[in-house]
């Protein structure tokens, strides 16, 4: 939006709806709400309007949760293919008015109410905010710069000596991964980070990776927009000291793509920094990781979610902080046999695609070809009965029987969600 409309524009938007539209809310959010407020002040009567179907969750949902509050969604196509000047996306269209319509239609076919996530049956939306998932989930460093480098540039530099502060250029060039390095191969990419707060001063001690971004970087961002926010160009626009807290003391971390045709989960090594086109998890035990890669954690994370074209997206406050554990973080009974069992079952699954994807002696044609994402589109035997095997060790867990169905997991999910709100005081 500030690319197209311009700072002053943009910030004068978020001015006048303040109280009406979430600030992470898109363009198309407005126009809802625009005509939302048309609707309750008696001068349109009914409205159709046509989204990217993002409108169904996130920040974007408040805006049709507020179209509910004042009125009411008649007719609704959820999501549904849109092909324009060769552009395919995934689109919602939405009719809405000030609730007088008694017929209500999801994607051509009667309904009794179309809920705000533009779905019929369980209302998910109602799902609240779990304050001990807080403070575990983050999205990662935003750069704004040409700060990544290859393998090539960041060994020349970890080999250089003689900084003035006597220091290894280690403390500034890190490993760097994307979502790119999980859906596909490792590519071994750097990044030149001097955290969140160091001065020029500082930074300047580390002397060949500064001056590389004196060169490279300092220009890039002096001529961007971004300096309008004050952050000195040598630091990242976005660093997530927060993120960054949480991380430190783990040997490792698991991360999952924001947007992704799978919702995978992989553990990241440290010290590894992770874009924000990474979702974070401050855990580093195999049990936590189980509970994330099943079945029960997939289902909730699409209802929960947004999606980008036909990508699921993944949020650490929509899909994480709400999703209810078997126990909550941090009070797990580590010597339960539950919890063992989840832990040995995403142990396995994990050694196991480690050896799929790198098998011994394979050329470098074959290990193109392997990656996570075509693992799990061909989702070979082997695989399927590893995630069963962990999704019954989840479902003992919760205590709920193995033949349970996807909609049962949900309601039961939401149930435990709003009881945890509710006896936890979130």
């Amino acid at each position: 939006m500030r690319t197209e409309l311009g700072d002053k524009y943009v910030e004068a938007m978020h001015s006048l709806y303040n109280d009406r539209v979430p600030g992470q809310g898109e363009l198309v959010c407005y126009w809802f709400e625009r005509a939302r407020a048309s609707i309750a002040c008696g001068r349109t009567k009914r409205v159709g309007l046509l989204a990217t179907n993002s409108i169904r969750g996130g920040a974007n949902r408040r805006v049709l949760e507020r179209i509910k509050q004042t009125g009411d969604i008649f007719m609704a196509w959820s999501d549904r293919a849109w092909v324009l000047d060769g552009a395919s996306v995934r689109v919602s269209i939405i009719g809405f008015d000030d609730g007088q319509e008694r017929e209500h239609t999801i994607n051509g076919l009667p309904v009794n109410e179309v809920h705000p996530d533009l779905s019929a049956s369980l209302n998910l939306t109602v799902a609240q905010v779990l304050q001990e998932n807080r403070g575990i989930a983050y999205m990662g460093d935003v750069k704004v710069g040409p700060f990544d480098i290859d393998a090539k540039v960041a060994r020349h530099m970890l080999a250089a000596q003689g900084n003035p502060n006597g220091r290894s250029n280690s403390d500034v060039v890190l490993p760097w991964i994307n979502g790119l390095d999980i859906t596909r191969r490792h590519r071994d990419m750097w990044v030149i980070d001097f955290g969140t707060n160091m001065t020029e001063a500082e930074a300047a001690l580390y002397e060949m990776p500064f001056e590389y971004a004196k060169q490279h970087i300092k220009p890039f961002r002096l001529a961007s927009k971004s300096n309008v926010r004050g952050i000195p160009w040598w630091l990242h626009l976005w660093p997530r000291p927060a993120m960054r807290t949480v991380l430190a003391p783990l040997s490792r971390y698991i991360a999952t793509p924001t947007v992704a045709k799978h919702r995978l989960f992989s553990w990241v090594e440290q010290p590894t920094l992770p874009d924000h086109q990474l979702i974070v998890i401050g855990r580093d035990d195999d049990y936590f990781f189980g509970v994330l890669h099943s079945k029960i954690h997939e289902l909730w994370a699409l209802r929960m979610g947004t999606s980008l074209e036909d990508r699921p997206r993944y949020t650490p406050t929509t899909t994480f902080e709400t999703f209810p554990f078997p126990w909550a973080p941090g009070k797990e009974p580590v010597d339960d046999l539950r919890v063992i069992a989840i832990g040995q079952a995403a142990k396995e699954l994990v050694e196991k695609r480690d050896q799929w994807l790198n098998p011994e002696g394979a050329d470098e044609a074959t290990l193109k070809k392997r990656t996570l994402t075509n693992l799990y589109n061909e989702r070979p035997t082997w695989l399927d009965l590893a995630h069963q095997k962990l999704d019954l060790a989840v479902l003992d867990a919760y205590g709920w029987s193995h033949d349970v169905n996807d909609e049962e997991i949900l309601g039961r999910l939401l149930a435990l969600n709003l009881e945890q709100a509710a006896g936890r005081g979130t």
